[in-house]
């Protein structure tokens, strides 16, 4: 493996191997068939492009992509790495000259779609080539258990079975059981073994709000990543060439993408995203697949996606550099209704059923109340044992804000209760507001007692209420027609006057807290981004080609001044040095030298906590460390001005990552007695700390829900220990 570790470094400008990458490298070394399922910016390309340096002969990489096989032979191409691409988006010159780079031995990897392998042309050149290694992308496509089954894949396995001595691999993002299986049969791969990558993105900050001006709340979410490219995927055409059209219209750098537009115009919307030249695509679910553009900084679902594969799909094509990425889904019931109107427009019992089971999975994500990430990555079979990611709407959340909503709940569960158990959450708010709309004088639901006795909250309030009455389970939702009926739990909250807490406001997108891990030089940053995109135009390669944002961000944090600091950043390999160091270097020294930046004496003078941020390290580690030094949260929270529970987040995001933190700062916050901390933690011995409501209630909201956060931190660092 140490050859392996040097072209790492020297070609791909990386240190040390992302999880699972060395060992599958390893495998693949051996000369051992290998199926891997790696989600979306795992890093799976690493793990071929390295072992086809190593090999003698030829590796053969197999992918349904265009697009996708465009961009990497252009970024290995970059990389100084010999690689032809053979399919029906070349010209005939170009098709001919790769077609001799084959022939002639002068190339290391072979990009190619599988309906090519069986042209005449083809197949006698590479019977007539040494292939060491044959790579399938996409490898799902080749099982009808899979949810994008390509004929043209089924012949693969005849094509593997002609290089018996070059080893097979297959590449994922998901697969369940049956596919693996069935990926392993028709590829006729022998003693296949198989790696399955985490699914848990750790950079994607996942946030669910209720959608109520889309368009407005679009606008609000898109004016916090000025200058940023992003994706916002719509349910239909229609709205998104309508919402790229307002966008645009309002001086957004916006451009649609969807299957009605003709194959021209999306390839060249699509082309323009990738190169920079626009910043924002509002597409439907067919953009995307084989877009490996690693600078993607948020994915906004417009509307409710169709199911969880997709929805982790989506957003996994944001934050493939390893940078924050936000991923921001509007949730409506009036988007479930639209899904399943379609639903059930499907003729076979079965297969409506199964994409009625698939929306009630997304929408229970979409509800939940605990970490995001909880039912997310449980769904695929993993599992997530964080109790607090920190990385998502539900785990920074403001606890304070939660407050007694029980004779709302009353009033709502009463509604429901007395108008039959039929109808919608609009109607059952539009009978508590007093509105005598012509349905509800049809049905004589304005004679009703608790008609008009919901008018001290508005309609937006009122949905509010609605949607936690949902997830706290006092409602069951039918999936088939939205109407909503009381579970077992609404009987003790009516009849036995069990209170009911929530938020009476509707939580606060928390978007100050999205912006504060900015400590990179940012006017640094826009000096570097504005040469990449220059040289990227010069060479006509998309600009992420040239340096990632993940690259040029540690420039702008570390300011590396010579040939030797300049390797230091990741990303950056001999070849990159080569053809880049002195541009970049220039630009940094010259805007050093402007700003009287001096590199050593700072790097002498300054603080601890300072030469911590030089070093790169996100916000939360900075925090964290300066925690352990001895700084209390509340000096920590005055110097970031920021909520004690902020820095208390921020030490539990670093506790998370694995290592350790001193409590006794922690037990200064408490408000309880030290007695309850023993009786807090047996609780925890016996049910856990995945949710915290449960012991809310068992001391009868004596214990408050910071105090609760605190005692977990705490109680899981004594774990730690004792193991």
């Amino acid at each position: 493996m140490d050859k392996a570790k040097q072209i790492l470094k020297d070609v791909f400008g990386y240190d040390s191997f992302r999880p699972l990458q060395s060992e599958i490298i390893q495998n693949i070394l051996n000369k051992r068939d290998t199926l891997v399922i790696m989600p979306t910016g795992g890093g799976k390309s690493v793990c071929y492009q390295i072992p086809a340096l190593i090999f003698e002969g030829l590796t053969v990489v197999i992918s349904p992509l265009i697009s996708l096989m465009k961009d990497q032979v252009e970024q290995l191409k970059q990389l100084g790495v010999q690689t032809v691409l053979l399919n029906s988006s070349l010209s005939a010159e170009a098709y001919r000259y790769n077609f001799q780079s084959v022939k002639n031995n002068k190339a290391k990897l072979l990009y190619i779609a599988p309906e090519s392998l069986g042209k005449e042309e083809i197949s006698n050149l590479l019977n007539s080539t040494k292939i060491d290694c044959i790579t399938v992308d996409e490898a799902h496509c080749i099982s009808e258990w899979g949810h994008d089954f390509r004929k043209d894949y089924r012949q693969l396995g005849t094509f593997r079975n002609k290089f018996p001595s070059a080893v097979c691999i297959g590449f994922t993002a998901t697969a369940t059981p049956r596919v693996q299986d069935d990926i392993i049969k028709n590829l006729k791969m022998l003693n296949a073994k198989k790696f399955i990558a985490s699914f848990n993105r750790k950079n994607l900050f996942l946030q669910v709000i209720p959608k109520r001006n889309s368009f407005q709340q679009t606008i609000e979410f898109l004016n916090r990543h000025k200058n940023q490219s992003g994706i916002i995927y719509c349910f239909s055409r229609r709205q998104v060439d309508e919402l790229s059209e307002d966008l645009s219209n309002l001086g957004f750098s916006t451009k649609p993408y969807h299957a009605g537009l003709s194959d021209d115009e999306r390839n060249k919307n699509q082309d323009l995203f990738i190169k920079d030249e626009i910043q924002i695509i509002v597409a439907t679910i067919a953009f995307g697949m084989g877009i490996n553009k690693s600078n993607v900084r948020f994915v906004l679902h417009h509307d409710l996606p169709k199911n969880i594969e997709s929805y982790y799909q989506e957003i996994g094509r944001s934050g493939r550099d390893g940078l924050r990425a936000e991923c921001l889904l509007l949730f409506s019931y009036a988007d479930i209704s639209k899904i399943n109107y379609f639903i059930d427009q499907k003729e076979d019992d079965v297969e409506r059923f199964s994409a009625k089971v698939h929306l009630d999975a997304i929408v229970k994500y979409a509800e939940t109340e605990i970490c995001r990430r909880y039912p997310l990555i449980n769904y695929f079979g993993e599992n997530y044992k964080n109790d607090n990611c920190v990385m998502c709407d539900n785990c920074i959340a403001d606890v304070k804000e939660m407050g007694d909503i029980t004779i709302p709940a009353q009033k709502f569960l009463s509604a429901v209760k007395r108008t039959g158990e039929i109808f919608g959450v609009n109607y059952i708010i539009d009978v508590l507001l007093g509105n005598d709309s012509d349905r509800i004088v049809g049905n004589g639901h304005q004679n009703l007692s608790l008609f008009g006795i919901g008018k001290e909250f508005n309609k937006k309030q009122w949905q509010t209420f609605a949607h936690q009455f949902i997830r706290k389970e006092l409602l069951a939702r039918d999936l088939e027609f939205g109407s909503l009926k009381l579970s077992e739990k609404a009987s003790g909250v009516l009849f036995k006057n069990e209170k009911v807490l929530g938020y009476i406001k509707e939580p606060k997108t928390p978007s100050h807290k999205l912006k504060s891990d900015k400590v990179y030089d940012e006017e640094l940053f826009e000096h570097l981004r504005k040469k990449r995109k220059d040289l990227a135009d010069e060479f006509n390669v998309p600009p992420y080609v040239i340096f990632s944002d993940r690259s040029l961000t540690e420039m702008a944090t570390k300011y590396p001044q010579d040939e030797s600091s300049f390797l230091n950043i990741t990303g950056v390999g001999i070849r990159k040095l080569e053809s880049y160091g002195n541009i970049f270097l220039s630009i940094i020294k010259s805007y050093c030298f402007r700003k009287n930046i001096n590199i050593v004496p700072v790097k002498q003078t300054r603080s601890r906590r300072q030469n911590r941020h030089e070093m790169g390290k996100p916000k939360y580690v900075v925090v964290s460390e300066s925690y352990n030094d001895g700084s209390s949260i509340d000096e920590l929270a005055k110097e970031y001005e920021v909520k004690p529970q902020t820095i208390i987040s921020h030490v539990a995001r670093y506790a998370n990552d694995g290592n350790k933190i001193r409590t006794n700062g922690l037990l200064e916050k408490l408000s309880v007695t030290a007695e309850y901390h023993q009786k807090v933690f047996e609780v925890f011995n016996i049910e856990g700390t995945t949710t915290l409501k449960n012991i809310y209630d068992k001391f009868n909201q004596e214990v408050s829900y910071e105090d609760l956060h605190i005692l977990r931190l705490i109680y899981l660092q004594k774990i730690k220990v004792q193991l």
